[in-house]
């Protein structure tokens, strides 16, 4: 059977890396195909009128990742097409009552954590991200890795992803700013775009950390950031799952995280990783200035979250599970 991947989105996010990860991954084993914006040339892609064709006496297995991609499946449906449709709920917070409404006529329903299964009200499968463990993978050297990024200091301390006050950079520079006089070699970092509005924001930051904080923009390859970094902070408010904590686990960082939706679930607070609540940033503090005068610690920690993410984060593992997924929504 036929599995397709839609991506009808006009820019990329955290969803379209997904799609094209799991893509990649399942289509070494089935026959896996994309179709829509966005998506790399190296993915097999599949035209409209292909599809219209193979759906038409075959059955197609159609992955739908936003609600636009469920009505269309929706629509070839109504067309006569052979669809199996299969929705994975990517939403951050409870999903509306059009979400609720439009999931339940799709065979099998995915989610990412348990808080996610809760808000969709409907029978649902917890299948969690995996990242290319070949790719996200700990440098030969760090401190090598973080000289190639020519930055000043010793060490480097960041946060990936876009720039804006949900993500919570402010909470990271507040809490980081006050430590940085006692390590004047620790280097803090932004990667991420910034806009609109959010530029100047951003800039406010930098002027709140007495200048040392660094912006060093948006970058389409993160590895080289996450293996110069010894430690990763996810400050963010919101997340259905987030890639970077397990892209930053796997590069070896010692990861620390707000306690939200999927996080518990994949860090083990003091052992692969550090919580501390959205908005605490007198908790978020006194774990860096902890992490800070204790390098092997974060080294400790680095190493056994990258042990946790070969055990259980792989791509491969994901695409695995989805396939039981895509087999009993079929004989459904």
């Amino acid at each position: 059977m036929l599995i397709v991947h839609p991506h009808f989105h006009p820019r990329r996010s955290g969803a379209t890396v997904h799609v094209e990860l799991i893509a990649k991954a399942q289509g070494t084993m089935r026959e896996v195909m994309v179709i829509g914006e966005q998506m790399p040339p190296e993915l097999p892609h599949l035209t409209w009128r292909e599809l219209w064709r193979r759906s038409g006496v075959e059955r197609v297995l159609w992955h739908a990742h936003r609600n636009n991609e469920l009505l269309w499946a929706y629509l070839l449906r109504l067309f006569g097409r052979k669809l199996v449709i299969v929705f994975t709920s990517h939403s951050p917070r409870p999903v509306g009552y059009f979400t609720k409404f439009i999931i339940r006529f799709a065979e099998k329903v995915v989610t990412l954590n348990t808080m996610a299964a809760e808000w969709v009200k409907t029978t649902s499968t917890i299948v969690q991200h995996g990242v290319d463990l070949s790719r996200f993978r700990p440098p030969s050297s760090r401190q090598e890795a973080f000289r190639a990024l020519k930055l000043q200091g010793q060490s480097a301390i960041g946060v990936v992803g876009r720039v804006r006050p949900n993500k919570g950079q402010g909470d990271f520079v507040e809490a980081i700013a006050p430590l940085l006089p006692r390590f004047p070699e620790v280097t803090p970092v932004l990667v991420g775009l910034a806009k609109g509005g959010d530029e100047a924001w951003a800039k406010g930051l930098v002027e709140k950390s007495g200048g040392r904080v660094v912006l060093a923009g948006e970058h389409r390859d993160v590895v080289p950031w996450y293996q110069g970094f010894s430690i990763l902070v996810h400050p963010s408010y919101a997340e259905a799952f987030s890639m970077v904590l397990i892209e930053a686990m796997a590069t070896g960082c010692c990861v620390v995280a707000t306690r939200i939706a999927a996080v518990p679930e994949v860090i083990e607070d003091g052992k692969t990783g550090f919580l501390f609540e959205p908005g605490d940033v007198e908790g978020l503090r006194k774990i860096l200035e902890r992490l800070l005068a204790d390098p092997a610690l974060v080294e400790r920690v680095g190493l056994a979250a990258r042990a946790e993410a070969e055990r259980r984060r792989g791509i491969e593992t994901e695409a695995k599970a989805l396939f039981e997924v895509y087999d009993a929504a079929a004989e459904s």
